[in-house]
Order: structure tokens, then C-alpha cells, then sequence
């Protein structure tokens, strides 16, 4: 690639090939270039510092920080963002012509680049997320299997474990060898996904004890370790956002909006954007809601008295999850430790 008038690139992201197309000043289309992963690199050293733009996906931050280092202004976007400007069918070029279009908008939304310690800190979450799934598929199916057979155990996991060994123990008709033994595997199952579920706790914890915005978001209320550690693994700083508000957007916690001329309905929430992270907060507001002698010592606690008497149970949860969302992002891009003074007010 010897273009110098290149002032924008286009990268439609593949597992082996990369489709790539460049454009002048003027919009015009001077470079379509099919490059395999292990070429793409050299390729794009030898083009003049220009501005590249990617869709946000698997190895999307990886390419971005190599492709930084070479002096180039990578932007990622979210796909559906790109939709707009995609012109006919769905094809390679013209979805790289589409991201390059996007890429120059002045008012479009970017996803800043993660680090490498962010995606570790990220697996880790994801893979603490798969396993947790995989415990409660275990326990329903073990529940499910006792249910069946006219042995209905108390919900909750604690139940079940303190329930099972007496269960399987007893002489009865009704399970039979076979079920018994498919149970005690199960439990076995239960176990070691336990163990796993509780060693990766362990190093997320001991990560966000050794990371001072973590430190910082721990001391509001609601959130511990984990929810630090995903924020940011998530956001990093915040930078992305301008307020609270935008970052509590970003999460789906602000009502959805069908609005037109002077008539604004509101609905329920809008349940956009990162799903893991709004239920962290969602269980963090929970976990608050039922210490309700600690109220009075959170700058909010007037609210959370007021509210209470007038949002059902559900809708309280997820208004206080979402002003929690908002105190963090204020602590995290500000850089202040949690306060009363600025609790009730977080932007």
C-alpha cells in the first residue's frame, strides 16, 4: 500500500482475511485491499498516519493498540452504528466502505480501546459468569430430579446442600439406584464448579484490592470487588461518558423513551448496553435495599425513605441501581473517594 492520500480506512474484521478500503479527503474510494491476518501489519505500516476505523469485536482492541503503535487514529464502533451506512446487501467492501463513512462522523459514538490488563481483568469476569450458569444449571436440574420423584426441597442453594446427603441416604421407593447415582454425580459436579466459582473470586478480589480505582469504587454502597473489577474492566476511566447519566444510558437503566412532538411516554427500562454489568448493579442496589439501618448514613438515605413509601419493590431497586451506576462513574472519572456531602447528588 503506497497510497498517500489515504485519509481513512475501513477494516471489516475476520478470523483470517481482513477486507480493507480507503478513502481520499474528498470521500472517494482509492484503496480495496483483500489482507490476511498476517499481513495486514506490514500493510498498514507503510500507509501515511490516517484515521481507522473497526466494528468493536473479538481482536478488534488487540489490532487497534498494534495499529496505534504505528502512528494511526483507530476508532472502534459498534456494529449496529454502522448499519446506517452500509449500502446493498451485506458484502465484505462495502461493509469496510461502511465503517470508514462512520468512522468520519463528528457526533458518532466510539468504544475507547481496552488494555491488556482490562480483557484479562474481562476473561476473568466472563468465565466467572459461564461458571456460575453452569452451578445453577446444575442445582435446577439436581431440584428438578428430586421434585420429579415426589421430594420438593426448600429453594435456594443452601437448602439443597444441607437436604441432599439425608435425601440420598434414605431407604426409599422412590429413587431408584440408578437416579441416586446420577444425583451424587451431579453433587460432584456442584462441587468442583464451587471450587472453581470460588478460585476466581479469590483472584478478582485480590486484583481489585491492588488497583486504586477499584479501592476508591469499593467504598460506596453497594459495591464490592466484583463490581469494581467488571466497571473497570468495562470503562477503564470513564472517559467515554460525560456524566452519570450517560454511562446509566449506556448500562439500560434509564426508561425507554417513545416520544414525539410535545409527548414524551416512558417505559420501562431501556435494558441497552452492557447486561452483565446493569445486573451487578441491580444485585448491588438489592444488597443495599435490605440493610435498611444503613440508610440514614448514605447521602441518598432521604430519597431511599421517600421512595420506598412510593415505588414498588422492583422499581426501587432499579432507581437506586441506577443512581449507584451514577455515584460510581462521578468517583471513577472524577477521582474522589465516596462522600455524603456529594452521595445524594451524583451527577
Amino acid at each position: 500500500m503506497s497510497h498517500t492520500n489515504i485519509v481513512t480506512i475501513g477494516i471489516d474484521l475476520g478470523k483470517n482475511t481482513f477486507h480493507v478500503v480507503g478513502v481520499d479527503a474528498t470521500g472517494a474510494i482509492i484503496l480495496r485491499k483483500k489482507r490476511p491476518r498476517n499481513q495486514l501489519e506490514q500493510s498498514l505500516a507503510n500507509v501515511p498516519p490516517c484515521l481507522i476505523g473497526m466494528e468493536a469485536c473479538a481482536g478488534a482492541h488487540h489490532l487497534g493498540r498494534k495499529l496505534e503503535k504505528l502512528g494511526h487514529q483507530v476508532r472502534l464502533l459498534p456494529a449496529q452504528y454502522v448499519k446506517p451506512y452500509l449500502k446493498g446487501h451485506k458484502n465484505d467492501f462495502p461493509d469496510a466502505e461502511a465503517i470508514a463513512e462512520a468512522a468520519q462522523r463528528p457526533t458518532m459514538r466510539f468504544v475507547p480501546l481496552k488494555s491488556a490488563e482490562q480483557l484479562d481483568l474481562q476473561a476473568l469476569h466472563r468465565v466467572r459468569s459461564r461458571l456460575v450458569t453452569q452451578r445453577t444449571a446444575v442445582i435446577n436440574q439436581i431440584r428438578g430430579f428430586l421434585l420429579e420423584r415426589g421430594l420438593p426441597v426448600r429453594q435456594g442453594a443452601a437448602a439443597l446442600r444441607l437436604a441432599l446427603p439425608q435425601i440420598l441416604s434414605m431407604l426409599s421407593d422412590n429413587l431408584s439406584p440408578r437416579v441416586v447415582r446420577l444425583i451424587q454425580d451431579l453433587a460432584e459436579d456442584w462441587r468442583f464448579l464451587e471450587r472453581r466459582v470460588a478460585s476466581i473470586t479469590k483472584e478478582i478480589d485480590e486484583l481489585a484490592d491492588q488497583d486504586a480505582h477499584c479501592r476508591r469504587l469499593m467504598s460506596a454502597p453497594g459495591v464490592g470487588p466484583i463490581i469494581s473489577s467488571a466497571m473497570i474492566a468495562a470503562i477503564g476511566t470513564g472517559d467515554a461518558f460525560h456524566k452519570g447519566r450517560d454511562f446509566a444510558a449506556w448500562l439500560g437503566l434509564v426508561p425507554k423513551q417513545l416520544s414525539t412532538g410535545d409527548r414524551t411516554i416512558l417505559g420501562r427500562i431501556s435494558r441497552r448496553g452492557n447486561r452483565y454489568l446493569r445486573t451487578l448493579f441491580i444485585q448491588g442496589a438489592r444488597a443495599v435495599l435490605l440493610r435498611r439501618q444503613s440508610w440514614p448514613r448514605h447521602g441518598f438515605g432521604a430519597w431511599l425513605e421517600a421512595a420506598s413509601k412510593r415505588f414498588h419493590s422492583n422499581v426501587l431497586v432499579v432507581a437506586l441501581a441506577a443512581k449507584l451506576a451514577r455515584l460510581a462513574w462521578s468517583m471513577l472519572a472524577k477521582g474522589r473517594d465516596c462522600d455524603a456531602n456529594f452521595m445524594g447528588h451524583a451527577a
